[in-house]
């Protein structure tokens, strides 16, 4: 990495308070002579939950001189409750401090722009380096391990225990379930996500009847990985979306065993194959499973796309989405999701709860024989909040599931409003069926009623259909983030790339970056928009639009710089941005977004 100027870091502070410290609050002073890595991050993003799983191997090897700092700052209004935060600390596994920012005070103290990014701070207490997004494990180890030798020679080095300490565990029957689904049988299974099992309920959905599962993280016939979708095969079997495995798992109700049918375990990556046989394909936190038009459809929350998987070949296949993250309806192959995590076969359609854009949308059959999106409610990455009414104009907070109705309609598990929300595709409104849930994150239809996965309350909780809906106060809600001011006419947009220690930009086969450019709304940009191989590009920015907010996807890969090597790895880094800007007389003219692998610029 390019040598920098040396840059102390800002304090600690935030709001919210310390989790995982045993009620200490944690200064920088605290932590002088340890290696720290700030990760900031909200529960919301699928990227940050990767990053969570790539510092695990980190943070158990160098448990005696790295101390990794969870940054909590929150994008949607749920994520600035603080018991959200508890709970999205014990759902995921986070075995480490985490600090809890409501008001993005460190965020903004870093000059962070994108979740998730991460913050190296040396021994002595200056910052050394920077990443923005994820796939940046190697990189880390590689500047840890030039650290530790560093300062051990300089004798700034401190070992020992780390400021960790667990909570204490709580005694539940279900610990944030994921999904549920109803077997044949008249059981309920549900997916016990932190526990890592699969736990399968008596027809009052309480009852607990077997676990299945070792309850320890794992990849094996008896061990998952916080398991999410479930989704009822034509033969009786329950295909389950094993997501941090990266993997499809069938489990039989009848004998209680358990195969895996797609994935290799490894995260899929930009440039690994998208179709062939599944597995031997990589995939990408697979959120929710659904059984539409003879293939099993899987909501590829981690690449905002969605594939089938087709048990008859074997094969697995992307349908939908280009792998860039926002809100565009058309062609199946051309349509952008935002980690999509719900899906329900409703007939004619196949419905997707697009959480990130805060929307419900489904996809078609055309008469050619192809598939095309469509958007019923939702209207992009930053706008959310609880309002009923015509489809055009109702919000939505950060919705995980949906539940096709008898009617036609859709039940929607509206997550971060708490509350399970109804669209009439005939009426094209939107209306609230439930409130008080607690994070509700899937729903199953038993008899004339709707059982719906309360995740933050540990149950099932089951509720009938009401002819009319409960009516709420409107409220409406953009993201927290302060938009950058930015000068009317020509703005100048540079990402800044540097290839990590030992490597270089793979030029092999041509240019090895890419830049995809647009905007919300269109019309910000009178000219730059598309995609192209230079990382810096020149923008127009139109007259008469005020405010907006530019979509920037950036991919650049590099491999090992060593003759010595014959089969030198690669990287791929990748990094998505959702930019809210303003336009003002003064603002600034360049617009420099920092891509993994680049030393912190003071």
């Amino acid at each position: 990495m390019a040598s920098r100027a040396r840059v102390r870091a800002p304090e600690l502070i935030g709001k919210g308070g310390w989790l995982n410290t045993g009620d200490k609050d944690l200064t920088l002073a605290d932590l002088r002579g340890r290696i720290v890595v700030l990760d900031f991050w909200t529960f919301c993003c699928v990227n940050c939950l990767h990053v969570l799983d790539e510092l695990r191997e980190l943070e158990e090897r160098h448990r005696d001189t790295v101390v990794i700092i969870g940054v909590h700052s929150p994008k949607f209004v749920h994520e600035a409750d603080h018991q959200a935060v508890v709970d999205a600390v014990e759902r995921y596994g986070v075995e480490h401090p985490v600090l809890d920012d409501p008001e993005l005070a460190t965020w903004k103290q870093y000059a962070v722009r994108a979740w998730p990014t991460l913050v190296v701070i040396d021994p002595e207490g200056y910052v050394v380096a920077q990443h923005a997004g994820e796939g940046h494990a190697h990189a880390l180890a590689t500047l840890v391990e030039k650290l530790i030798g560093e300062h051990a020679a300089k004798g700034t080095l401190r070992r020992g225990d780390g400021p960790y300490v667990p909570p204490e565990p709580v005694a539940t029957d279900l610990r944030f379930p994921g999904k549920a689904v109803a077997l044949p049988s008249g059981n309920l299974l549900v997916s016990d996500t932190t526990r890592h099992q699969l736990v399968e309920l008596a027809p009052d959905g309480e009852r607990v009847v077997r676990r299945i599962g070792s309850g320890e993280r794992g990849f094996g016939p008896d061990a998952f990985n916080e398991p999410q979708g479930l989704a009822l095969l034509p033969d009786g079997t329950v295909a389950v979306a094993d997501t941090v495995n990266h993997a499809l798992r069938v489990f039989d109700p009848e004998t209680g065993t358990v195969e895996t049918v797609a994935g290799t375990g490894h995260q899929w990556w930009q440039g690994s194959p998208v179709s062939g046989p599944a597995r031997e394909v990589d995939l990408s936190s697979p959120w929710d499973l659904a059984w539409w038009g003879e293939r099993l459809w899987i909501a590829m929350a981690g690449v905002h796309q969605l594939w089938t998987y087709d048990p008859a070949t074997g094969t697995v296949e992307a349908v939908a989405g280009t792998t860039n993250e926002g809100l565009v309806d058309g062609p199946a192959a051309e349509a952008w999701f935002a980690q999509p995590s719900g899906l329900a076969d409703g007939g004619d359609r196949l419905w997707i709860a697009d959480s990130e854009t805060s929307a419900v949308r489904w996809v078609e059959r055309t008469d050619d024989g192809g598939h095309a999106v469509r958007t019923a409610v939702g209207t992009g990455l930053f706008d959310f909040g609880h309002r009923d009414g015509a489809a055009e104009q109702a919000l939505l907070q950060h919705p995980l599931g949906v539940t096709a109705l008898p009617d036609g309609s859709v039940a929607v598990c509206d997550t971060y409003n708490h509350a399970l929300r109804r669209f009439d595709p005939e009426s094209g409104e939107v209306t609230t069926l439930a409130t008080d849930l607690r994070e509700p994150s899937g729903a199953v239809l038993v008899g004339d009623d709707i059982v719906v996965v309360e995740s933050a309350r540990h149950r099932l909780t089951r509720l009938r259909l009401p002819e009319e809906a409960v009516r709420v106060a409107a409220v409406a809600h953009r993201t927290q983030r302060t938009a950058t001011e930015v000068a009317p006419g020509a703005l100048r947009l540079d990402i800044v790339f540097q290839a990590p220690d030992g490597q270089k930009l793979d030029t092999r086969y041509g240019p090895s970056t890419r830049l995809l450019v647009s905007a919300t709304p269109p019309e910000l940009l009178a000219d730059g928009a598309g995609a192209g191989t230079d990382l810096t590009r020149e923008l127009t920015l139109a007259d008469g639009v005020t405010e907006g907010v530019l979509h920037v996807s950036a991919m650049a890969a590099s491999c090992d710089d060593d003759p010595a090597i014959e089969y030198p790895a690669c990287h791929v880094h990748q990094q998505d941005w959702g930019v809210p800007v303003q336009v003002t007389e003064g603002g600034r003219a360049r617009l420099g977004l920092v891509l993994a692998g680049h030393d912190a610029e003071g």
